[in-house]
C-alpha cells in the first residue's frame, strides 16, 4: 500500500534543538565551548559532532578537522554540556565534560552539526568555516568579539543558526551574543541567563 515505502525508508533524522550558549576564548588555555539542549528529552551525542577549521580553510566553507564526542556522551534536557581544554583553570575543569586541545585562538570556526562525515547539516556556528578573518570575528559591533572575550547567548535565543553573520549581528541589539571580558565564567555550566 502506500505506506510500504515507510519501512523501506524510516523517516530522515531529526536532529535535537542543540546549539551553542557559550564559547570562550580566555588567557592561556581557558577556553571552552558549551553546548545547549533546548530540547525536552535526553541528547546522545554520537549522532553529532563540532568541527572546525584552523585560520584559513584550505577549501572556503569545508571543515578542516571534524571532532566528535566522547563516546557514550549525552546531554539531559535543559542541560549543557561542555567542551574545555585540557589545561583549562580549574574553575572550568569543574563544569567540563570533555577535553579538546584544539579550540580556538579566535580565528578557527566550529560548527555543531548532527549527522556524519559525508551528509551532515549545521546545526550552530561560532564563527564560519568561510576564511580566516584575522585575529577574529566581529560579535555585537565588538572588533575580535570571538577572541580574548568570553560570548553568552542571549536567553531569547531558542535554537542555533547555520548564519553566523546573522548570529554575530552589528550591534548590542540585533546580536544573539553578550559579549563579556576574557576570563568571565560565571555563566558555565548551565543556560540560559539574565544579565
Amino acid at each position: 500500500g502506500a505506506y510500504a515505502d515507510d519501512l523501506c525508508n524510516p523517516p530522515a533524522f531529526e536532529p535535537a534543538n542543540l546549539f551553542f550558549s557559550e564559547a570562550a576564548e580566555g588567557s592561556s588555555n581557558h577556553k571552552y565551548l558549551e553546548v545547549y539542549n533546548a530540547s525536552d528529552s535526553v541528547v546522545d551525542l554520537s549522532d553529532y559532532a563540532f568541527p572546525n577549521t584552523s585560520n584559513a580553510p584550505s577549501t572556503p566553507g569545508e571543515y578542516e578537522y571534524w571532532n566528535t564526542f566522547d563516546d557514550g556522551a549525552t546531554v539531559a534536557a535543559g542541560d549543557v554540556y561542555v567542551i574545555c581544554h585540557g589545561s583549562a583553570d580549574d574553575f572550568i575543569q569543574a563544569e567540563c565534560d570533555q577535553h579538546h586541545t584544539y579550540l580556538s585562538n579566535g580565528d578557527d570556526g566550529f560548527c555543531l552539526i548532527s549527522g556524519t562525515q559525508n551528509d551532515f547539516s549545521i546545526l550552530d556556528c561560532v564563527g564560519d568555516w568561510e576564511a580566516d578573518p584575522g585575529s577574529g570575528w566581529e560579535v555585537a559591533g565588538v572588533s575580535n568579539g570571538t577572541k580574548d572575550h568570553t560570548l553568552v547567548r542571549k536567553s531569547d535565543v531558542t535554537s542555533g543558526t547555520s548564519d553566523w553573520a546573522a548570529s554575530a549581528g552589528t550591534d548590542v541589539d540585533d546580536s544573539q551574543w553578550v559579549v563579556l571580558d576574557q576570563n568571565t565564567w560565571d555563566y558555565l555550566g548551565s543556560h540560559p541567563h539574565e544579565f
